[in-house]
């Protein structure tokens, strides 16, 4: 009990001095002739493109060079060339449009059109030598959810053969049908637990976003030790409002990353919170928080 008192006021120290950061009027954002930030390493640090849509993905990317960054994801194959030039990886690449959040696998009816597209975007990833391929189950909309894992499951199986031959990683969201995505059915990570396991592939996971998993489930740090072996992927987001990962919410993000590493993980973490101050400050106070 004292480690973990200890390891929370710690944790919560860091959170209170990057906020302080933040609020420095003199806070230097970088430019694309500075060394990178000097980063731990233990966490290799994404962000997703469509919180700053305000920054094209060049400016996006000149940024995330100063920051120690790595990768910018949820986009597709229309940016893996700027990517590239940079340095960047793409830690979580778009499906195909064929499918939606709320319009997706768990309806036999869409397989016939993205079945297919899967298989051509797995191409794409891999031709690129980029690793993750982000998937979302569709909306309940009277179905059950287990009519609509079995549904699911027949469509990832026709396309999880490719993925292994070309070292993808199909992932699927958890996403929050409370407060975001109404009706959503892979909103609990029981359901996605026994979904990964019907597919039965090392190539099929759960992306585990922890904002929106903190809404439906709670008991993060728990259920990322359980569950360790079917996430192949993390995102943030501070809770709630979706917005910055610092003092002003409920989340302790310093634990969380540490209970990441401790499982081994070696992927990587998506920054995706929407900021509502200086976006890049913002950004650059989240990658200082969650390096641990």
């Amino acid at each position: 009990m004292k480690h973990q008192n200890l390891s929370r006021r710690s944790a919560m120290k860091k959170m209170a001095g990057a906020a302080a950061l933040v609020g420095t009027p003199a806070i230097h954002l970088g430019t694309t002739t500075d060394a990178p930030a000097k980063l731990k390493g233990n966490i290799n640090h994404s962000v997703c493109k469509w919180c700053y849509s305000d920054f094209s993905l060049e400016e996006l990317a000149q940024q995330a060079v100063t920051m120690g960054i790595k990768s910018i994801e949820i986009v597709g194959p229309e940016a893996y060339d700027t990517l590239k030039k940079y340095g960047l990886s793409c830690a979580m690449s778009n499906g195909p449009s064929s499918g939606s959040i709320s319009k997706n696998i768990n309806r036999i009816a869409h397989h016939a059109e993205i079945v297919p597209d899967y298989k051509v975007r797995i191409g794409e990833v891999a031709d690129a030598g980029f690793t993750n391929l982000i998937m979302f189950s569709g909306n309940r909309e009277g179905m059950d959810d287990d009519e609509g894992m079995e549904n699911c499951a027949k469509a990832i199986k026709q396309v999880v053969g490719d993925a292994e031959k070309r070292g993808v990683m199909l992932c699927m969201e958890l996403l929050n049908s409370k407060v975001n995505h109404a009706d959503y059915m892979c909103d609990h990570v029981e359901w996605g637990v026994k979904l990964v396991d019907m597919v039965g592939s090392d190539n099929f996971k759960l992306l585990y976003d922890i904002y929106h998993m903190q809404i439906m489930d709670g008991d993060v740090i728990r259920t990322i030790r359980d569950y360790k072996d079917y996430f192949g992927h993390y995102h943030t987001g501070g809770n709630p409002g979706r917005n910055e990962i610092d003092e002003t919410q409920e989340l302790n993000y310093p634990a969380i990353m540490e209970a990441i590493v401790d499982t081994g993980y070696t992927g990587f973490v998506g920054q995706e919170f929407i900021p509502v101050r200086d976006p890049m400050a913002s950004l650059r106070q989240a990658i200082w928080i969650c390096d641990v």
